[in-house]
């Protein structure tokens, strides 16, 4: 006899023990995270045995625990083999239990936090209510400081009025010798900012913030590494958009190279941010800040395709899902850089760099070459200092030749 869950799973026998009343609740939430049929079973059956168990042991509903899961788990080794997902699939259900209130939450025990964190969160406060400053920026700050004050302090008492100069300088030369140019200078952004707290809070008496060295930089120390505007076309070209991936991909690609997005902005895009009726797009850029851009058409028919045709039903809100279970918006940045990675691996074009920004720099620099100001270019990448978009003056050679005086008595 064949017991059906859900409308699709079907077990072997009866649902027991205490908490058979939720295996359907959790094959039906299983099911709307988008699992294929063959895991969505899998999780259901182990669901199905757990409960069964736990009614053997005689253990109640508010008495189950971790500790039941793990034991449970050694005893169903014994008797038949135990696939590699299983543990993580129980904790799953574990969990759905637990936000639905039916098995109670354990307390974590609360670890020993050392002096040097509790000035760390006491900073990260600072940041968040009264810098206001956006989450990736004080996540940046935060590891930057955590660093310096174990650097300094260890795990023992932390003592800002102990801190001189040579503290400081001594730990950017070391830091700043394996760190990449931006992330050095983030360094001491985030130093200065911490030092400048602390003098504001009366723990240090002299300005040590003037004391961080100045990592080394130049006008335009380098220059962009953009794609080639006929590798975009070709690689747009490559993308099949007969597949719901195809159809993810290729609207994602469109904002990098039409709209000059970066990363972050396409993985937190909403539905609301798409004004369809006036073919509007608002885009959360860095700091938070808003911007509302004219929805080219041929962007706006590809997320309506993919909307349309490709992408999962899901709760969520982001526009752009992942493809596999459980479906919910994209990870951050990095999923973009890799989606990006493979399709330049998959089209055969062997791009400056594997990730995102090249895009962007491509955009500027056909916007230049077709005669558009730095101030035009400027508000469509929407940078804040022009600073920012001057270093595009340096990759558009054939633009700048006809500029140059000729050289006296000419070249024969």
């Amino acid at each position: 006899m064949r017991f059906i869950i859900d409308n699709e799973v079907f077990l072997s026998r009866p649902l027991e023990g205490p908490l058979a009343a939720q295996v359907t609740a959790f094959a039906k939430w299983v099911r709307e995270q988008g699992y294929a049929w063959h895991p969505r079973y899998r999780r259901v059956l182990l669901a199905a045995c757990f409960s069964r168990w736990l009614g053997l042991k005689a253990v109640g509903v508010r008495r189950v625990s971790s500790e039941h899961q793990a034991r449970y788990l050694r005893a169903r080794a014994r008797h038949v083999q135990i696939q590699s997902g299983d543990a993580a699939a129980l904790t799953q259900f574990m969990n759905f239990l637990r936000r639905r209130g039916i098995v109670p939450r354990e307390k974590i025990p609360a670890r020993r936090v050392i002096p040097a964190e509790q000035v760390v969160h006491a900073f990260q406060s600072y940041l968040r209510k009264k810098r206001m400053l956006a989450e990736v920026t004080v996540v940046y700050y935060v590891t930057f400081v955590r660093k310096f004050l174990v650097d300094r302090f260890g795990h023992g008492p932390v003592r800002l009025s102990r801190l001189c100069a040579g503290d400081v300088v001594r730990f950017v030369q070391r830091q700043a010798a394996c760190l990449h140019l931006k992330r050095a200078k983030l360094l001491t952004t985030a130093l200065r900012s911490f030092l400048h707290y602390a003098r504001y809070r009366g723990q240090v008496t002299c300005d040590l913030a003037a004391a961080v060295p100045t990592v080394a930089s130049w006008s335009m120390p380098s220059i962009p590494r953009a794609i080639p505007a006929h590798d975009v076309r070709r690689l747009l070209a490559s993308i099949s958009r007969h597949t719901a991936i195809g159809r993810r991909d290729y609207a994602i690609l469109l904002l990098l190279a039409r709209l000059g997005l970066r990363a972050g902005e396409v993985v937190r895009l909403k539905l609301k941010d798409i004004d369809w009726n006036a073919g509007s797009i608002t885009v959360q850029g860095k700091g938070d800040q808003r911007s509302v851009l004219p929805l080219p058409a041929d962007v706006g028919s590809a997320i309506a395709t993919y909307l349309r045709c490709g992408r999962p039903r899901c709760s969520s809100r982001h526009v752009f899902l992942r493809t596999t279970a459980p479906i919910r918006g994209l990870r951050g940045p990095a999923s973009i850089a890799n989606l990006v990675q493979q399709n330049l691996a998959r089209a055969g074009i062997q791009a400056p760099t594997n990730g995102a920004h090249q895009f962007r720099h491509s955009l500027a620099s056909e916007m230049l070459r077709h005669g558009a100001s730095l101030a035009e270019i400027g508000g469509v990448l929407r940078h804040r200092s022009p600073e920012t978009t001057k270093i595009y003056t340096s990759i558009d050679l054939d633009s700048l030749r006809p500029l140059a005086l000729p050289w006296p008595r000419g070249v024969r």
